[in-house]
């Protein structure tokens, strides 16, 4: 677990702005040692006193959280750690997740395996995002709309998930894909309860 040190630079900003500790505190409400305790990064604020802080000090945002923007972990997932689901003749083996501030910029990989005859996908609708996979074995056919693609070992695709579609494994063996999606869709996969 990442923990963010944001105290130095409230302290920084009030100092700037000629501001008393007592001054802050009574402004948010809040004790005079709280706020010490705040800058001093010996505890963690709610939101709410974070936003009430910002606010009186006139902080943006970017520049509060900019370096948690510059250090994002590393996250490595050994082969026997991944979460792994079944879904009748589809299983899912997440790759990797990672998370943004905002939806648009967070991706999941996982890896994707179809028996003969099974399919992903939904033929009625579409969802939000994109999708990109290559095929590491076997043979299938992307229905994309009205539109027909045939894969194979090797081949990549990538598409707007907008338009309704349906991965199928027409081969004799098991179709393996490794399989690219943002916004992140395998809620159950997560583990985090988003």
């Amino acid at each position: 677990m990442i923990v963010y040190r944001f105290g130095e630079k409230l302290r920084e900003i009030r100092e700037r702005r000629g501001y008393t500790l007592k001054q802050v505190a009574e402004k948010a409400g809040v004790s005079e040692s709280l706020v010490s305790q705040i800058e001093r990064n010996k505890v963690s604020p709610s939101i709410d006193t974070l936003l009430t802080l910002a606010g009186i000090l006139e902080i943006d945002f970017e520049y509060l959280f900019e370096d948690f923007r510059k250090e994002k972990p590393v996250t490595v997932i050994h082969r026997e750690e991944r979460r792994k689901i079944e879904s009748g003749p589809v299983a899912y083996e997440q790759l990797s997740v990672i998370y943004d501030t905002d939806e648009e910029h967070a991706i999941e990989a996982f890896l994707l395996v179809i028996q003969p005859g099974g399919r992903r996908g939904e033929k009625e609708y579409g969802h939000m995002g994109k999708e990109l996979g290559l095929v590491l074995a076997g043979e299938g056919t992307l229905e994309y709309g009205k539109e027909v693609y045939r894969l194979k070992e090797g081949d990549s695709v990538s598409f707007s998930s907008n338009v309704p579609h349906l991965l199928t494994n027409t081969g004799k063996g098991e179709l393996k894909t490794v399989w690219v999606s943002t916004p992140p869709r395998m809620a159950y996969m997560r583990g985090d309860g988003r």
